[in-house]
């Protein structure tokens, strides 16, 4: 062996070992970043707060999935959070799941969600909904009249109504299941 090799292997040695070092603190960190990571998600905030309103829900009438008419004077009584989306947007699209999870917890208290279609096709949305299992209300509105009506044209942008009729908060962008029991749940309490 020439002498020249001895700190060759040596500096190998040490790279290896350092290597394996790094390995195995990655073994043992990774799952803790995960954990980290996943009680974040189960312990998410409020997105944003809503816009606190008070004027009078819109007279607004569309036509369901099955094209049959259908108006938010039908659920009077009830506290109707109006969503306007679209399947095209992603942010409509994360948002979803948070809606239907919330809706399937309250709508004993009645509570509904009713999705309104800003401009999809027909057979596009009910292929939405049906991957998506939404059970809440659907409806189509191709001329984009319920953003009009709300005087916002963004999406998603959703609207609560109050039992009485009354647009009481109103958000602009994707809202999440602990934003909802933060800011609809009082309101689901007022006049039980």
């Amino acid at each position: 062996m020439v002498e020249s090799d001895k700190p060759r292997r040596r500096s190998t040695a040490f790279v290896t070992f350092i290597a394996l070092g790094i390995f195995l603190l990655g073994l043992v960190l990774i799952p803790l970043l995960v954990d980290a990571q996943q009680k974040a998600l189960e312990s998410a905030a409020p997105i944003l707060p809503p816009v606190t309103t008070s004027y009078p829900g819109p007279q607004l009438a569309l036509t369901d999935l099955q094209g049959k008419p259908v108006s938010i004077d039908d659920y009077r009584g009830q506290v109707i959070l109006v969503n306007n989306w679209a399947t095209w947007c992603p942010p409509c699209r994360t948002e979803m799941p948070e809606l239907e999870g919330y809706y399937t917890a309250h709508a004993a208290q009645g509570f509904v969600v009713i999705a309104i279609d800003s401009g999809d096709p027909a057979d596009q949305v009910a292929s939405f909904v049906k991957d998506n299992q939404m059970t809440f209300p659907v409806w189509l509105d191709p001329l984009s009249k319920s953003k009009g009506f709300f005087k916002n044209l963004d999406l998603p942008s959703s609207y609560v109504i109050d039992r009485d009729g009354m647009v009481r908060l109103s958000w602009t962008g994707g809202i999440n299941q602990p934003t909802l029991e933060q800011y609809v749940t009082p309101l689901l309490e007022e006049n039980e």
